[in-house]
């Protein structure tokens, strides 16, 4: 089971990197309930494995691109995230003080804080993409025009899967001109 989610996670990250064209030093969100992922209900059936299989399938492919992972915690850290203090600091992202524990932040959010060089956690951030698995809600955490993903698979594990990209808006009207994006 665990192997599979690793796969389908991977496979995931992949279809949106092509799909959203993330670049060096932007930033993809995930939101991972652990317990969807293993057929629980969101918060119910906490699986450390499981979101260690699932970060496993996602974060190496990003520190590969060099595109940045912001991981946002459950409600009991009022969907903070954990990011790496290189990337807060850079961006100016405002830490705050807090250490996710699975019931508490969540596994995948402990996963990330355990696997991150010097984690820290931030209360909000502007993300240039999202995967939201089991249905987390990351849409406060991405840039204000976000456009669905569809990807060939819509779960990982037992879990809903959305993803998301996000672009510049359209300003002007009808004689505006935009450039292909």
């Amino acid at each position: 089971m665990f192997e599979e989610i690793t796969a389908q996670a991977k496979q995931a990250t992949e279809e949106l990197l092509a799909a959203s064209g993330l670049k060096k030093g932007q930033v993809l969100v995930v939101g991972c309930s652990s317990s969807e992922l293993v057929g629980a209900r969101i918060g119910k059936g906490s699986s450390l494995e499981a979101a260690q299989a699932a970060f496993a399938g996602i974060y190496p492919l990003l520190r590969e691109k060099g595109i940045y992972l912001a991981v946002q915690c459950c409600e009991h850290l009022n969907r903070a995230l954990i990011v790496e203090r290189e990337l807060a600091e850079a961006k100016g992202f405002e830490i705050v003080n807090a250490v996710p524990q699975p019931h508490a932040g969540g596994s995948f959010a402990v996963t990330a804080w355990a696997n991150f060089k010097d984690p820290v956690a931030v209360e909000t951030i502007v993300a240039d993409a999202g995967m939201d698995i089991g249905g987390t809600l990351i849409g406060m955490h991405l840039r204000r025009v976000a456009v669905p993903v569809r990807l060939s698979l819509n779960h990982i594990g037992e879990a809903l899967l959305l993803c998301a990209r996000t672009r510049p808006k359209y300003i002007g009207g009808s004689r505006a001109v935009y450039q292909d994006m």
